[in-house]
């Protein structure tokens, strides 16, 4: 029903503004008596053997929500009604910032992509804590960024400002070096000041009384060497683990009008070479942390495939969008079927 009846509807409005519409009615069918039961009686998928343990904590299931769907965590709890095994919220900045002008937000329809110059836009790592006070089970990733008009010299002061608001109220954190839509982030990704960024943050963490996992979500343009040099990193400052990955700046192969637009294209063109980053990442470092895959999951198969590249653990976000939250179920359902044979 969703793509043949809802998603042509939902299409035919402008993705930004669409996106809020969505939110607000999620919001207000959750609150009628007896919709949340219906919406997990539709997509959830209860059983054991979909639980994980990945760098120490247990997912019910292996199926989650990429950052940037719900930025300021104002929708976890409707959307984890939806199935997901866990959420990400952000990524968040220190202080709350407008992003980039609009319009910024762009449909491939013919490509089942989006390209999103959206630009950290959020309203500030503590409206976010406020909400994230009244969580009762959701599992929540913090994803952690700097202001726009932070240097990037003085970067990891914003990582530490928002590492230290979240820390009682996720639980992971995820760095974010590789959005291509913050001038100058992705510079942060070369190995000296990616580096002593996780190594501060890490620092931290360990002076905690209890460490929270800290992963890092990387761009899918990153050279061999450049991903050997993040096996390196990883291994180095003992982080728990990488995202891969982020949002790319190709354009190859793309059909749609919308192509040239500015921003990062995440989708079915992304499928391919995130996948082949996983398995990279996987097989050179052997399997030494943990990877959770994201990049192009459109279908149960392309689940599989990240999962049997060597993720752990796997994200949706353009595929949700395009495919609708049955996507979740057949992807769990696709795991058992696995695991049964």
């Amino acid at each position: 029903m969703y793509k043949s009846i809802i998603r042509p509807i939902l299409f035919k409005y402008d993705p930004e503004e669409i996106h809020y519409f969505t939110f607000s009615m999620l919001r207000f069918l959750n609150k009628i008596p007896g919709f949340p039961a219906i919406f997990r009686s539709l997509y959830e998928v209860k059983d054991a053997r979909l639980e994980t343990e990945v760098f120490g904590l247990k997912f019910k299931n292996p199926v989650g929500l990429a950052a940037g769907f719900d930025k300021d965590a104002k929708l976890y709890k409707e959307l984890s009604n939806l199935g997901f095994g866990f959420i990400e919220i952000g990524t968040l900045t220190p202080k709350g910032q407008e992003g980039n002008p609009k319009k910024r937000l762009f449909r491939l329809k013919e490509d089942s992509a989006i390209i999103n110059r959206m630009g950290f836009n959020n309203g500030g790592v503590l409206e976010a804590v406020e909400r994230l006070k009244k969580n009762n089970g959701v599992l929540i990733g913090g994803n952690i960024g700097k202001n726009k008009l932070t240097s990037n010299e003085e970067a990891t002061s914003d990582y530490e400002i928002c590492f230290d608001a979240l820390y009682d109220h996720v639980d992971y954190f995820v760095v974010n070096v590789s959005s291509p839509n913050t001038p100058n982030l992705r510079a942060l990704q070369d190995k000296e000041p990616l580096t002593q960024l996780l190594q501060t943050l890490q620092n931290k963490n360990v002076a905690k009384p209890k460490q929270k996992p800290i992963l890092l979500k990387i761009a899918p343009d990153l050279t061999d060497e450049q991903l050997l040099d993040i096996i390196d990193i990883v291994n180095e400052t003992k982080i728990a683990g990488v995202i891969a990955t982020n949002t790319t700046i190709s354009r190859e192969g793309l059909q749609s009008e919308n192509k040239a637009e500015m921003g990062g294209l995440s989708g079915k063109p992304l499928t391919k070479r995130s996948t082949e980053v996983i398995r990279f990442l996987s097989e050179k470092s052997n399997k030494s942390f943990p990877i959770v895959g994201v990049g192009g999951i459109h279908s149960a198969d392309d689940a599989i495939e990240k999962l049997e590249a060597g993720a752990s653990l796997i994200q949706l976000y353009t595929g949700f969008i395009y495919e609708g939250p049955a996507l979740i179920k057949k992807i769990n359902r696709k795991i058992l079927d696995k695991k049964l044979r």
